[in-house]
């Protein structure tokens, strides 16, 4: 009888301790809600999408841990490699057979190999360490700040020129280049985005076209992750700082990368990774006008992977279709530019292409093909090193590497006057961008935000490209 009597109480115990344990996770999505923020009852539709708040904070871990590793990895190789078209001459590009071997100078520099790694490989911040800063992920953290900062979902020109002029050096170092330097120029003048892109003020002795190089496409994407599944939402939030230093097809390949990390959100995922990629990549394709040089750029490289053009191969016909012939309208080479505009919009959006697709959705492989790929080899992995670390998560990326990695992050590396003397760790950082996608939610897209369940409701939209 006295042994009956242990067992029911052990029972009742179990189930005491079972039902705090779901009062307790509820406790903690409650503590996962912005205090600024007034939270609307909101009844959800049959169609609206169902997010899980929760997942999607460990999701956008995994994107800034993502984004750190393959931009201190591609910095590395960045502007190892160009083509041999004036003055500057790099030799022959990389191959996979490259990967491990002794990395080679870059065109600054001064004949000596990166002092990141000897070696191409992977580029790590020791676990006990702290990840810096780079432009690569430090005008998305401004963007993200600025967003929560001014408790909106749509910045104004005054509020990215304000955020630029606070947080950002005037003087050198301030790890700005090109037209997002131009832009600061023109900030400090008084001039407010988008007027900051337009060829009419930009337009100088050395350049006539900043508003076609690559600085928007490294500082906006996570405009994308701030409306899951709603690229129609993310492209309207985007289309200012974008703006900020882009025009034209510099402004396109920036738009197809939101609508790549919006799309993450509404892949099946049962599908395997290959197939979601080449479905998020088809679905932003169609935000490309087609006369465009960078959406023939997307079907050249799209084409040859289909057939089953070794990676390799199609970056150098990439580089003799573009760059040496000036095909489907790519005419910088003419424009006799700097190392031949190894830094513009479009080569190194062919390039990234190469990395997304025949990397095939693979973490490991994706960073590598793009280190690889040559031009500002930097930028491309970057930004697939944050998707792809957004889909898999924290603990899909430390899978991949079978170890774990520091959780820090210093902003003031190359940024400037931000709370806690820069410092952050990347939980932090996913906090933030999920109260600012509760905003949107509710704001942008008139959907709502269960707190006690930890879910978005977000209501879809059909989009005509």
């Amino acid at each position: 009888m006295k042994k009956i009597v242990e067992l029911v109480l052990i029972f009742i115990l179990l189930i005491s301790c079972k039902e705090q344990s779901k009062k307790m996770e509820v406790f903690n999505r409650n503590l996962l809600s912005d205090s600024s923020l007034v939270y609307k009852y909101y009844k959800p539709k049959f169609s609206d999408i169902k997010i899980s708040r929760v997942n999607y904070k460990e999701k956008l871990y995994g994107f800034w841990l993502g984004q750190c590793i393959a931009n201190w990895t591609g910095l590395v190789t960045e502007m190892d490699k160009i083509g041999d078209i004036g003055a500057v001459k790099t030799g022959n590009f990389y191959t996979r057979n490259d990967w491990g071997k002794p990395d080679q100078p870059s065109i600054w520099g001064e004949g000596l190999p990166s002092n990141l790694s000897p070696v191409i490989d992977f580029v790590f911040a020791k676990e006990d360490s702290i990840w810096g800063a780079d432009d690569d992920t430090d005008i998305e953290f401004m963007y993200q700040h600025l967003l929560y900062a001014n408790k909106t979902s749509i910045l104004t020109g005054e509020q990215i020129r304000d955020g630029w002029l606070k947080y950002i050096k005037k003087e050198e170092e301030n790890y700005l280049w090109v037209a997002n330097q131009k832009a600061l120029d023109l900030m400090v003048k008084g001039f407010v985005p988008p007027d900051t892109s337009d060829p009419k003020f930009t337009s100088d002795s050395i350049y006539d076209n900043y508003y076609e190089m690559i600085d928007a496409q490294l500082t906006t994407e996570i405009f994308g992750f701030f409306a899951p599944s709603r690229p129609d939402i993310a492209l309207k939030m985007a289309k200012l700082p974008i703006n900020a230093t882009a025009r034209e097809n510099a402004a396109w390949a920036s738009e197809f990368y939101v609508t790549m990390y919006s799309l993450a959100s509404s892949v099946d995922e049962n599908s395997k990774m290959k197939e979601k990629i080449n479905w998020m990549a088809n679905e932003a394709r169609k935000r490309l006008p087609n006369h465009s040089y960078t959406a023939k750029m997307f079907d050249f490289v799209k084409e040859k992977y289909d057939a089953n053009i070794p990676w390799e191969e199609t970056r150098d016909g990439l580089y003799k279709r573009y760059q040496l012939e000036q095909g489907d309208g790519y005419n910088l080479t003419s424009k006799k530019m700097y190392c031949n505009g190894c830094f513009a919009s479009g080569i190194n959006f062919g390039s990234s292409i190469i990395s997304l697709l025949y990397g095939e959705g693979d973490f490991k492989e994706t960073i590598k093909i793009g280190v690889l790929t040559g031009w500002d080899s930097d930028n491309p992995t970057a930004t697939w090193g944050g998707l792809l670390g957004f889909m898999i998560g924290k603990e899909g990326i430390e899978k991949a590497f079978n170890r774990k990695f520091s959780d820090k992050f210093n902003i003031h590396r190359t940024r400037r006057n931000f709370p806690n003397n820069g410092l952050f760790t990347f939980n932090e950082m996913a906090e933030k961008g999920i109260y600012i996608i509760d905003r949107v939610v509710q704001e942008e897209m008139k959907g709502g935000v269960d707190l006690n369940k930890g879910d978005w409701y977000i209501p879809i939209n059909k989009i005509e490209y």
